[in-house]
């Protein structure tokens, strides 16, 4: 039986490299500049090395449906009157 202590270590380390440490408003802010299709590479860059693939296409899909929702709320406004 093998100890704990002769285990190697370093696949834990390149995992914890792994990890994406992004805030949520820096998700929102980069969904929301590549909505306007602004964006300089450098922020590109950084926003691929630290933000979570999964939290990009979440909130791209809410952005998504938060602005056809406001296009058909505004159809339907200026429709009715």
């Amino acid at each position: 039986m093998s100890k704990p202590e002769d285990m190697p270590t370093e696949p834990l380390k390149d995992q914890q490299k792994n990890i994406r440490k992004g805030s949520i408003f820096r998700t929102i802010k980069a969904v929301m500049w590549s909505f306007v299709g602004l964006r300089s590479r450098g922020g590109y860059e950084q926003d691929v090395a630290q933000l979570n693939p999964v939290h990009i296409v979440i909130v791209g899909l809410v952005g998504v449906f938060i602005f056809v929702g406001s296009l058909i709320l505004l159809a339907t406004w200026v429709v009715g009157k």
